[in-house]
């Protein structure tokens, strides 16, 4: 009986990864690989591995297991003589990962957009159509200082590198609270509706006194960039609440397992991002470039990461890349149905 079982499961295995130990074996023995090609090798040597340990642990195969073993040794040989590996696969994470996975919690992140911008510029305009309740908030002389210096001085409070650091740790504090508290699935809405009211009293403050055009000269900068790493980190939180509620075609665990994954390439992108807008937000920000060029770079990083996201993640998409980190991800023992 064993043995039939056995037999049932080493066909399905076969019939399951048949395809990825042909292209091994046909990898292993090419003379030159391009960096496409050195990159996939590294992914299939990783699965055979997986494959060759779970064979040899739970139904043994001479014939396959010689066969694996040999394309195994010939792949590791060419991977290790093989420069620039790493810098590939770095490169595959930028070109492919990373837009995949920023692809998938897409519209995610344009809800969480859409809700703190309702929620902000409903703030405003409430607050804006009505003055006694601004002058509640703060003494009009009190108010004003708090324009015209406190909010502008706030950019420049430090130098432009402690500041731009001190941004950048503050939001990556942020971030990691809307992804860590993601799971809970309301977290991140109370994050979100206490940054936007934040936003939004400020806001209606500064246009009050000074204006919109001078309020936007500000905040949009860095904020465009900022705010989007923001969203961003809660749409990747609440893609794992999902994954717990909605775990498709497969067990819960895996589903949170890969969303995890997913998550941690997020996490390396938004530092990125992060970085970006610190940068901007301690050295652009203040400054005294014409505002056009203040704001237009913020613009062109946004319009930048939405082309980046929406092309090349949804180029991995149509190939069925998810932005996962498969490779380290280990695999489920295929059954026969």
């Amino acid at each position: 009986m064993y043995d039939m079982l056995a037999r049932v499961d080493i066909d399905a295995l076969k019939a399951s990864r048949s395809p990825s130990w042909d292209r091994l074996h046909t990898l292993a023995r090419m003379r030159r690989l391009d960096g496409d090609q050195i990159d996939e090798l590294s992914l299939l040597y990783r699965r055979a591995s997986s494959d060759l340990a779970m064979i040899r642990a739970t139904m043994p195969d001479p014939d396959l297991i010689h066969q694996l073993s040999n394309d195994l040794a010939r792949a590791r040989s060419r991977l290790t003589g093989t420069s620039g590996a790493s810098l590939v696969g770095m490169a595959r994470w930028f070109k492919v990962t990373l837009p995949a996975a920023l692809y998938e919690v897409r519209w995610w992140t344009i809800a969480i957009m859409a809700l703190f911008l309702t929620i902000t510029i409903t703030e405003i305009v409430w607050l804006g159509r009505n003055p006694a309740a601004i002058e509640t908030l703060m003494e009009p002389e009190a108010a004003r200082s708090f324009v015209f210096h406190d909010f502008v001085e706030y950019y420049s409070q430090d130098t432009n590198a402690q500041f731009g650091a001190s941004v950048w740790f503050n939001n990556a504090f942020i971030a990691i609270q809307m992804i860590g508290a993601g799971i809970t699935g309301i977290m991140p809405f109370v994050i979100i509706y206490s940054n936007a009211v934040s936003m939004g009293v400020t806001g209606a403050l500064v246009v009050h006194y000074a204006g919109p055009a001078f309020f936007l000269h500000y905040i949009l900068p860095h904020g465009l960039p900022e705010l989007t790493a923001i969203f961003i980190a809660g749409a990747a939180g609440l893609r794992l609440f999902w994954a717990l509620i909605s775990p498709g075609g497969t067990t819960r665990g895996r589903a949170l397992a890969r969303a995890g994954r997913s998550m941690v390439v997020i996490c390396g992108g938004l530092v990125i991002l992060l970085a970006i807008s610190g940068f901007i937000e301690g050295f652009v920000t203040p400054s005294s470039l014409p505002n056009w060029i203040r704001i237009g770079s913020g613009v062109l990083v946004i319009t930048a990461l939405w082309l980046y996201t929406f092309i090349l993640g949804g180029r991995a998409h149509k190939l069925g890349i998810i932005g996962d980190l498969e490779s380290d991800a280990g695999y489920a023992q295929p059954v026969a149905a």
